[in-house]
């Protein structure tokens, strides 16, 4: 069993950025992947030590945050990224570009797809995609991550609660 932690939309929360990421170790996730609107380099300082992979959102300046991250040893996989795990195909991206989106959605080899941009946590099925949105860290009713069981595919939803910034 493999679980993945997923978590999106910090918008330069780097200390609930840093709870979000002990609430995913904590649990015992194995990946975890931010799937972007980081914003800052405080939020990407957050992440090293962890076992991330970044993608980043239309409100992030990739070429400087992609140079901070790998400067740093954080994995990028912009603008999307793919892999199987007990033999379910995953795709991540931000959310934020509709024709790649779609082109997932059409993929075969797609079983489900990880994203974040709207701030509202998600688990429904769109054509034969299972779509999970973990919800964000700003701007949200409640700031919440999001975790996938491989064995099971039971995803769950947790608040995060703690050090907020600024």
């Amino acid at each position: 069993m493999a679980l993945l932690g997923i978590l999106s939309d910090s918008h330069g929360e780097h200390l609930r950025t840093r709870e979000a990421l002990r609430l995913l170790q904590s649990l015992g996730c194995e990946k975890i992947i931010h799937l972007g609107d980081v914003e800052t380099c405080e939020v990407i300082d957050e992440c090293a030590g962890f076992p991330v992979k970044l993608l980043f959102g239309n409100c992030d300046v990739v070429h400087r945050l992609h140079d901070y991250a790998e400067m740093i040893d954080v994995e990028v996989v912009h603008p999307s990224y793919a892999f199987k795990s007990s033999g379910i195909g995953f795709a991540c991206l931000h959310g934020d570009d509709f024709q790649l989106y779609e082109s997932l959605l059409d993929d075969e080899a797609i079983d489900v797809i990880f994203h974040g941009h709207s701030h509202e946590t998600r688990d429904e099925m769109v054509k034969n995609t299972r779509c999970i949105n973990p919800g964000a860290l700003h701007r949200a009713k409640s700031y919440t991550v999001a975790t996938f069981d491989t064995h099971s595919q039971a995803v769950a939803f947790h608040e995060v609660i703690g050090e907020l910034d600024g």
